[in-house]
C-alpha cells in the first residue's frame, strides 16, 4: 500500500514538473498526417523538432514569423551575410527578417546557396546541417516528395499566393507553421492582426464616389533587379484593399508586366499619383540620367505627386512590407481619411506584429529604402548617384 501511495505521488510531481514546463508527453509524440500547401500529405510530430532548415525564396522569411530561429541549423548563403562568396543582389534592400535576426543566421553552416540563380534543393549541404525537418518553398511536388525521401525527413513545402500578405494561402501557410511548430497562438494572432488591419483600411475607403478617386499609376514592381518604370500591374492587391483606382487598365493578363512606352506616355496626362516601388529606383536612375525628359508626359510628375514605397519583393515578398506599403498608398491617395496614420508607427506596429520588434529606423536606414516611405522631390532625386549593394 505504501509503495502505491509512493508511486502515485512520483507520478503526480512528474506530471506537476512537466505541466510547469510546458511539456506533454502526447504533443512531443503523437504523429499527425498534415497537408502542406501544395497538396501533399506528410507525417509530423508537432512541436517535436529541434533542427530546422529552411530552404527556396521565402521560406525562411516565413518561418521567422512563427518559428523559433533558435531552432535553425543551416541557411542558405544568400542570407548569411559573414561569407565571403554569396549571391549579395538584396543587400542594400531592407528585408526585415533579416534586419530582425541577421546575425544569428551568421553563425549556421550552409544548406545551400539559395538566391534566384540557385533554384534547386542542394541535398547533400541540407544533409550536412542534419535537420529533423525542411521547410521549403520549392513548389513542386515530385520535387519535393524525391527530397523527402532522400532526406530521410519530413519536407513541408510552403505558398503564399497572389494576394501575398492578405492571400487566404499565406493565412494557411501562417497556420501550418504554427500546428507543426505548437505556436498556433501566434499564428492566429498575426492572421487575425493582418485581417483587422485591411478591415480596418478598407472601412475607410468603402464611400468614395468612383468619380472622386485620383487615378493612380503603380510602378517597379516585380523582381528585384529586373524591374523599371513600366512594369506595373492591374490587379495590384494594396489598391484593391485601398479602393484606389488603377490609371492602368486592359492589359492582355493579371499579374506584374511591363507595358509599352507608347502606352506609358498616353495613360501620363491621366496619371494624377505615381507610386513607385524602391526595386526600381536602381534602374529607373541611369535610364533618367540618359533621358531626363522620360516622365514629361506624366501629369503626376509634373505636379511632383510621385511617392516612393518600399521595396516588397525581394528574395521573394516582404510580407510585413506589403501591409505597410497598402497603407502608405492609402494615406498618399487620401490623406484626409488617413491623417491620423503616422507611417513611422505603423511600421513599428506591423514589424511589433510580425517580428516583436520595432524595425521602422532600420527599415528607412537600408541603403536602397532612400531613407524611407516619402514624397519624391523630382528635381533632386533622380539626379543623386543610384545605391550598390556591399
Amino acid at each position: 500500500m505504501k509503495k502505491t501511495i509512493s508511486l502515485l505521488l512520483t507520478l503526480v510531481m512528474l506530471l506537476t514538473l512537466c505541466a510547469m514546463s510546458g511539456i506533454t508527453a502526447s504533443a512531443e509524440s503523437e504523429e499527425v498526417t498534415i497537408t502542406d500547401m501544395i497538396g501533399r500529405e506528410v507525417t509530423v510530430k508537432p512541436g517535436s523538432y529541434q533542427r530546422v532548415v529552411c530552404i527556396g525564396a521565402g521560406a525562411l522569411r516565413m518561418y521567422s514569423y512563427i518559428g523559433d530561429v533558435s531552432l535553425l541549423c543551416g541557411v542558405e548563403d544568400i542570407d548569411n551575410t559573414s561569407l565571403a562568396e554569396r549571391p549579395r543582389m538584396f543587400d542594400s534592400v531592407a528585408r526585415p527578417y533579416m534586419l530582425a535576426y541577421g546575425e544569428s543566421f551568421q553563425t549556421l553552416p550552409s544548406c545551400g546557396v539559395g538566391g534566384p540563380q540557385a533554384q534547386t534543393a542542394e541535398a547533400e549541404k541540407i544533409l550536412s546541417c542534419e535537420p529533423d525537418i525542411v521547410i521549403s518553398e520549392y513548389e513542386d511536388v515530385e520535387k519535393e516528395d524525391a527530397l523527402q525521401e532522400q532526406l530521410g525527413v519530413p519536407v513541408i513545402t510552403l505558398k503564399a499566393g497572389p494576394g501575398g500578405v492578405f492571400d487566404e494561402n499565406f493565412f494557411g501557410t501562417m497556420r501550418l507553421l504554427g500546428l507543426i511548430f505548437d505556436n498556433e497562438e501566434k499564428a492566429e494572432a498575426l492572421v487575425s492582426f493582418i485581417e483587422a488591419e485591411r478591415a480596418e483600411i478598407e472601412k475607410r475607403t468603402a464611400e468614395i464616389p468612383e468619380e472622386e478617386k485620383p487615378a493612380v499609376y503603380i510602378c517597379g514592381l516585380g523582381n528585384w533587379g529586373t524591374t523599371n518604370h513600366l512594369m506595373t500591374a492591374q490587379n495590384y492587391i494594396s489598391f484593391k484593399v485601398a479602393n484606389v483606382k488603377n490609371v492602368v487598365t486592359d492589359l492582355a493578363a493579371p499579374g506584374i508586366q511591363p507595358i509599352e512606352e507608347e502606352l506609358f506616355v498616353a495613360l501620363g496626362e491621366d496619371m494624377d499619383i505615381i507610386i513607385m516601388d524602391a526595386a526600381a529606383v536602381k534602374n529607373i536612375k541611369p535610364l533618367f540620367a540618359e533621358d531626363p525628359t522620360m516622365f514629361d508626359a506624366c501629369k503626376a510628375w509634373q505636379n511632383g505627386e510621385v511617392y516612393l514605397e518600399m521595396a516588397y519583393n525581394a528574395y521573394y515578398t516582404n510580407y510585413e512590407i506589403a501591409l505597410i506599403n497598402t497603407w502608405f498608398i492609402a494615406k498618399t491617395v487620401y490623406p484626409d481619411l488617413f491623417e491620423d496614420i503616422d507611417i513611422t508607427e505603423k511600421t513599428n506596429e506591423v514589424t511589433q506584429a510580425f517580428f516583436g520588434l520595432d524595425l521602422a529606423e532600420e527599415i528607412a536606414a537600408a541603403p536602397s529604402s532612400f531613407g524611407g516611405y516619402q514624397k519624391i522631390d523630382t528635381e533632386t532625386f533622380f539626379a543623386e548617384e543610384p545605391a550598390k549593394a556591399a
